[in-house]
């Protein structure tokens, strides 16, 4: 009998969190669907490429807000049990308060690991191919930037033609080992700049040890600068940008490629970040169900379920606000960034386990 009431809640909760997650993604899909019909409306192309994009750029967005998921997922749970009166009747076949709660509260633990080292690795592969088949038509399609393991690349198109440039990872407001190739409108080379090292300030770039190649008559010759200086539309901003986006990174990836990584000069602040965020994601789940839990099971009254939906929508909000504000201190300094992280998980501890303290006495 035990088992069979474990799988009834079990099946049950699980049933209840993929209707939710359903939801969430169907308005996910509709309200980012007109963006994506604007950005290709001066583009001639079929509705199923908008479509199709959104469709995958959607779960990566859903699995920010998990939390809030599961959160309202055990709300519902919780009050369409009670209002059944399957509670009562849980209790009787000797499952208390504090049995219900671990189980529905660990079960989102497991679900946050499951989804954190199978689900997370997908999401992250589609938000790659949305990335890269969006900016294939995007406009700034003639000026591009990426970071491999060859080192940083840029191409900017100017009037004479592109320009190709090469460095290793940013130091400091520099890059550093730079190789700057210009190229006619044929893609036939003008010139070749190599810099030891390049100070940018603002859009301005600022050679030091610098060497010209060109060939003049079938001959190349060189030329010797101590300094000089170019523009470009990326400043020392938008290329560290690139070395702060873990958007594209599965858990897994961002753990097993954390030295190297942190070597090849991406942001440790953001590294760490989005290692912590995603670590914290699972108890975050377990703390979440836990409070809907304690929300519901502190009254048998029925006639409240507007009001427990009311205070839970409340409580959710207070806590991705609180979140956002710990983030944005350990963002600036004023905190350690992982204790900015976990705040939140341990201020939910803390009230999670007094809730726990009275619904095992009831």
């Amino acid at each position: 009998m035990n088992k069979i009431i474990f799988n009834y809640l079990l099946k049950n909760f699980l049933k209840t969190f993929i209707i939710i997650l359903l939801v969430f993604y169907s308005f996910g899909v509709i309200l980012n669907l007109f963006e994506e019909i604007e950005f290709f409306k001066n583009i001639n192309v079929s509705f199923f490429l908008p479509l199709m994009l959104t469709s995958i750029f959607i779960p990566s967005m859903i699995l920010k807000i998990l939390p809030f998921i599961i959160f309202i997922s055990s709300l519902w749970f919780m009050l369409k049990i009670r209002n059944n009166k399957d509670l009562l009747t849980l209790k009787v076949f000797g499952y208390s308060n504090l049995k219900i709660f671990f189980i529905l509260a660990f079960t989102s633990f497991i679900l946050g690991w499951l989804i954190l080292i199978f689900i997370n690795p997908i999401t992250s592969s589609m938000s790659k191919y949305y990335e890269k088949t969006k900016s294939g038509y995007s406009k700034d399609i003639d000026h591009l930037i990426t970071f491999n393991k060859n080192g940083l690349w840029i191409k900017e198109n100017l009037k004479a033609g592109p320009r190709i440039i090469s460095a290793d990872k940013p130091e400091g407001q520099s890059l550093v080992n730079v190789t700057i190739f210009h190229l006619d409108k044929n893609f036939n080379l003008l010139e070749k700049i190599v810099s030891k090292k390049v100070q940018i300030i603002n859009n301005e770039w600022k050679l030091n040890d610098v060497e010209i190649f060109k060939e003049i008559n079938g001959v190349v010759e060189s030329q010797k600068l101590d300094t000089l200086k170019i523009d470009s539309i990326y400043n020392y901003e938008k290329i560290t940008t690139l070395f702060k986006n873990f958007d594209t990174m599965s858990f897994l990836e961002l753990l097993l490629n954390y030295k190297n990584l942190k070597d090849n000069g991406y942001d440790k602040h953001f590294l760490n970040q989005s290692l912590h965020t995603m670590l914290s994601m699972p108890f975050f789940l377990l703390l979440m169900t836990g409070l809907a839990s304690i929300l519901t099971m502190n009254t048998l009254k029925y006639s409240d379920n507007f009001k427990f939906i009311i205070i839970g929508l409340i409580t959710s909000v207070l806590i991705f606000y609180f979140k956002d504000f710990s983030l944005a201190l350990g963002q600036t300094g004023r905190i350690p960034l992982p204790l900015a992280i976990w705040a939140p998980v341990i201020a939910l501890t803390f009230f999670t386990s007094i809730g726990i303290l009275q619904i095992n006495e009831k």
